[in-house]
């Protein structure tokens, strides 16, 4: 789920973990139905042709999902591609965190990269327990006021938002005014 959100490696990069098998989603292709995967020489011999291990699927070697992949990596690869995602990130959850003070609402915002989490609660959890402790109900009224304002959230509390590089300012810019719109609106 990280991979190209929070750097060319993903989580994997930022915390120096050599993986035994790297599994990339739709997010390789920029949104189109394609996936990869790669890993330590031992186990990727175990596929055919070499091994006795089959692999294939209905969009393996699309041109269009490849064409699509092999965009998306010159765009990720580009010069400062993650500095500007993550100041894209911060500029939204410093918004959108600033309206939920204005309105005297306990919540958090953690992000990385172009990844980040909402939280109704005091301060960013770091454990399961503490995710657990934030008010889903609370949540699940935001989420419905956001849509109601033309801003889809992903629908669950537990589920980790993404800023794209096609976000513009002006897209941030409406999604901090939904929001402070969304907060005052739980109040009444």
């Amino acid at each position: 789920m990280t991979g190209f959100r929070v750097g060319p490696r993903g989580a994997q990069g930022l915390f120096g973990v050599t993986p035994d098998l790297t599994t990339l989603g739709k997010v390789i292709g920029g949104g189109m139905p394609v996936g990869a995967f790669g890993g330590r020489r031992d186990i990727m011999q175990k596929l055919a042709p070499v091994g006795p291990v089959y692999q294939a699927g209905t969009l393996s070697g699309n041109p269009v999902s490849v064409a699509a992949g092999l965009a998306t990596l010159r765009r990720v690869l580009e010069p400062g591609f993650f500095d500007r995602l993550g100041a894209s990130t911060a500029k939204l959850m410093d918004g959108i965190a600033a309206a939920a003070r204005e309105a005297g609402i306990a919540f958090a915002t953690p992000s990385q990269g172009g990844m980040f989490g909402l939280f109704f609660r005091q301060g960013a959890p770091s454990s399961f327990d503490e995710v657990m402790q934030s008010d889903r109900e609370a949540f699940n009224r935001f989420f419905h006021a956001m849509l109601e304002r033309g801003i889809y959230l992903a629908p669950s509390a537990f589920e980790a938002g993404f800023v794209s590089s096609a976000h513009t300012d002006a897209d941030i810019e409406a999604t901090v005014r939904a929001a402070r719109e969304s907060f005052a609106s739980l109040r009444s």
